[in-house]
């Protein structure tokens, strides 16, 4: 027997007393937990958005139309950009202030090439408040999955209060769950036993999001 058909095994032996329930999966999970923790006004929302994401070591702008192409540049150049990785659909008037090359988002593109890219600007799905989240889906302002995680430097930019909820079942509402969801609390980082904290192991070392208003 193997090790794959014991453990099987031991699942059917604990679940033998277990009576079937035949109800759809929505109807069988208890749904009555709170759908976000007090009640907030938007501007509460979005300052706790910009307070947690802090916290978390995310460094936080706010900007209008009119400023954000100035200050994606400033940001770029502050790094001293060379290349900025550009998902397909990424609003132009984002980068039309920036300098440097912009390398697009495609299937041909190796990791080699893409590590090799400065910087990368994506908007967002959805923004939550509660746990200072960002959630990219893939959409063509956002690009694949990839060029979010090998980039050591990320700017998210996050519609303001369109895209920001209060709480992950808020967000989830509005989330394709068979979209190639990327959920992103900060900068990348780890910690050992010692609690000894690793930043850009995993993903970007420094992620700028700007509140766009």
């Amino acid at each position: 027997m193997s090790s794959r058909e014991r453990i099987l095994g031991r699942v059917r032996r604990a679940l033998a007393d277990v009576a079937p329930d035949e109800r759809p999966y929505e109807e069988a999970v208890d749904r009555d937990y709170l759908r976000e923790h007090g009640g907030r006004t938007t501007g509460q929302t979005v300052e706790l958005l910009a307070e947690n994401l802090a916290d978390y070591r995310a460094i936080v702008h706010r900007s209008d139309a009119e400023e954000l192409p100035y200050l994606v540049m400033r940001l770029l150049n502050e790094r001293g950009c060379q290349e900025v990785l550009v998902p397909p659909g990424l609003p132009p008037e984002w980068m039309s202030a920036g300098d440097p090359v912009r390398i697009h988002d495609r299937a041909v593109s190796t990791p080699q090439r893409l590590d090799r890219v400065d910087s990368v600007v994506t908007g967002c799905a959805v923004a939550i408040a509660e746990t200072g989240t960002i959630v990219l889906d893939g959409s063509p302002d956002q690009g694949r999955r990839r060029i979010s995680l090998i980039p050591d430097h990320h700017i998210c930019v996050v519609r303001v209060p369109d895209q920001v909820v209060s709480s992950v079942p808020q967000a989830l509402e509005r989330l394709d769950p068979t979209r190639p969801l990327t959920w992103i609390s900060g900068p990348s980082a780890t910690s050992d036993i010692e609690l000894d904290r690793v930043e850009g192991v995993h993903g970007p070392r420094t992620l700028e999001v700007i509140l766009l208003s």
